[in-house]
């Protein structure tokens, strides 16, 4: 069970007061009073400029402003990314904060004969929460959760992080306290639980 979680707040707005951050919360409240360690990652407060070239991305450097944020992934042994689905995938800001820290040296290796190169960043587990306006079951389902899937299988899992856990919240705009309760309980409950 996993002592050092990660948090990785990664809606885009830097204001706070949405329901992706409540639940970060939630969750976070529950890690500490089962007696985990918990430290942020808040991609919306990070100053980085975006990746426009492949020779930047595979040559250049991590910016100065995200080495803390690797540091921690480092350090913990699960992640859990809050993220709201914008036009049916994570927000630019997140995928761009991806690109940036998931670089050779960090999150993978080449090594010869093996064409996925070296997974670095093995030995930790993650859960992700995704809210969104439409019901949870129709992304799932109609739609495949798609930019889930991919966030796991071709960033995530591509690195050596597994198992790989997902919440998706739909209706958000619908909840209502009562429902708005129900989901803080529950991510105070998987907090508890390290999971």
């Amino acid at each position: 069970m996993p002592d050092r979680i990660a948090l990785i707040q990664a809606h885009p707005d830097p204001a706070g007061g949405h329901l992706c951050h409540a639940l970060a919360q939630a969750y976070a409240d529950g890690a500490r009073k089962a007696g985990r360690e918990v430290q942020w990652i808040d991609v919306a407060r990070l100053d980085f400029p975006l990746l426009r070239t492949q020779q930047d991305w595979a040559e250049g450097s991590v910016p100065a402003t995200l080495r803390p944020a690797q540091d921690v992934i480092r350090w913990a042994d699960h992640l859990v990314i809050f993220f709201p689905l914008w036009l049916g995938d994570m927000p630019a800001l997140l995928k761009a904060f991806l690109e940036q820290i998931a670089r050779r040296g960090f999150a993978f290796e080449p090594e010869p004969g093996n064409p996925l190169g070296r997974k670095l960043l093995t030995g930790r587990s993650a859960r992700v929460v995704v809210t969104m306006g439409m019901p949870a079951m129709v992304y799932r389902w109609y739609f495949r959760a798609h930019s889930v899937k991919a966030l796991e299988r071709n960033i995530l899992g591509f690195v050596g992080i597994g198992p790989i856990n997902e919440l998706l919240i739909g209706g958000v705009e619908g909840l209502g306290d009562s429902g708005v309760r129900r989901w803080l309980g529950r991510l105070r409950e998987l907090g508890m639980q390290g999971q």
